[in-house]
């Protein structure tokens, strides 16, 4: 019955966009107002990162029944919204409570689909690791024609979309399937995994596949401190973390959670994913990104409606905050390749990588129209900068015009640690809840 009633108030109360190009002069401004639910945050912000803008500010209010978002936005150029094409797909999206899908939470393991088979692989992080997940696919006709590779933190997490070589068709076979499933879980535990290596065979499901990483990486606890020896981080890396600081306002009965991180790309849907999955409701929040960095606040309470009450609660979330900021950090050098895609490509290409001694520690494969983009994050196997010799005689193995560098975020310049926690110290001093009143402007 209540089900009932929340979506008849749903209907009565459907979602409003507003998107002005007038009222901020740097940025578009879009407004959403709808009925709240648990959740809807990450919605509406999934539906902005999957069109690739830009989140420049946000400030967020949801008390009582009502949701209301104001964010300022930009293209990936730094311009405001002027295609009305995406002005529109953008209100027809968040104006459509179909559209707001609930991402599944269960373990997904090898998922058939009628266009590709859709496989998912944890286990832990070691050079070479892709480069036989690939040569296994390749030896069992497995083409792949889309995936994304996370690692952080000694742990590894894949999402790999497959299909059929010889019917280009999704792999629903339960016997390859189960082969399929056997000989990637041997690759991915290999001869000292501490930890059980996962792949599970489930019925079809839609889900967010940056989504899903970040669920696969929680599940597979990629937030704790890893003590094996020479596996970790050192003390230089750890003053080099994201900032998390999480304080309590007995006034309001909220946690309140203060991030500050190097700026990028869906820093904000990667927060948002870890504090929605661990069952946290965002109250009111700022979001602003300035100068290569992002500060985000939030005040939280659980679901059941307490804040966080116990110091091991508190320290988890810290930990896994700082992880959903570091998962999608892009490490070492860019290379992207672009060629025609034919079967064993993605296998030929991560082994030419690891027969030169290259850590692929993100990665990003598709396929459209018979053509392969795919881009890759890599270091050595210490995790340092790729030696320019090694790379010119990759790029000629594999072709100048195939491959090429991007990037080298390895040499960004950082800021001192001890300067950024001054700052960072004194900007959680300052906060209060005045910071609410910016919900009043769009600006």
């Amino acid at each position: 019955m209540d089900d009932e009633y929340a979506k008849f108030i749903r209907r009565m109360n459907p979602p409003r966009v507003v998107i002005d190009n007038d009222a901020c002069e740097q940025a578009t401004v879009i407004q959403v107002d709808s009925i709240n639910k648990h959740g809807i945050l990450l919605e509406v912000v999934q539906v902005l990162t999957d069109l690739n803008l830009i989140i420049t500010k946000a400030y967020i209010s949801s008390d009582g029944g009502w949701f209301m978002d104001v964010f300022n936005v930009t293209d990936q150029d730094g311009n405001k919204l002027r295609d009305e094409g995406v002005i529109n797909y953008i209100k027809r999206s968040l104006e459509t409570n179909d559209c707001f899908l609930p991402s599944l939470r269960g373990t997904v393991g090898v998922m058939p689909t009628k266009e590709h088979t859709s496989i998912e692989l944890t286990g832990t992080d070691r050079p070479g690791l892709l480069s036989e997940v690939c040569a296994v696919l390749a030896d069992l006709h497995c083409n792949v024609v889309n995936a994304e590779i996370w690692t952080h933190n000694a742990r590894a997490a894949a999402v790999v979309h497959v299909t059929d070589e010889f019917t280009g068709c999704a792999i629903e076979d339960p016997k390859q399937l189960s082969t399929i499933k056997e000989l990637l879980c041997y690759v991915l535990k290999g001869n000292n995994d501490i930890r059980t290596a996962k792949m599970m065979v489930s019925p079809p499901g839609v889900t967010h596949r940056e989504r899903r990483l970040h669920q696969m990486m929680f599940d597979d606890r990629d937030y704790e401190k890893v003590d094996r020896v020479g596996v970790g981080r050192t003390d230089e890396d750890n003053k080099l973390r994201p900032e998390v600081a999480l304080l309590d306002c007995f006034e309001k009965d909220y946690t309140v959670v203060m991030m500050r991180s190097k700026d990028r790309p869906k820093l904000l849907f990667d927060t948002l994913c870890t504090l929605t999955d661990m069952q946290y409701v965002v109250f009111h929040g700022t979001v602003k990104t300035g100068r290569m960095e992002a500060y985000q606040e939030y005040y939280i309470r659980h679901v059941d409606g307490l804040p966080i009450s116990s110091e091991a609660e508190r320290h988890r979330v810290t930990q896994c905050l700082q992880a959903a900021i570091e998962r999608r950090v892009s490490e070492g050098l860019e290379l992207e390749l672009f060629t025609e895609d034919r079967v064993g490509l993605l296998s030929d290409i991560t082994r030419i990588f690891r027969e030169n001694s290259l850590c692929i520690k993100r990665a990003e494969i598709s396929t459209k129209g018979g053509k392969a983009k795919d881009t890759f994050y890599v270091t050595d196997v210490s995790g340092n900068a790729v030696d320019p010799k090694i790379l010119d005689s990759i790029c000629r193995e594999i072709g100048q015009t195939v491959l090429r560098v991007k990037r080298n975020s390895s040499l960004s310049p950082k800021p001192p640690p001890e300067t950024t926690g001054f700052l960072f110290g004194n900007l959680f001093k300052a906060r209060t809840f005045q910071n609410f009143r910016l919900i009043r402007s769009y600006s």
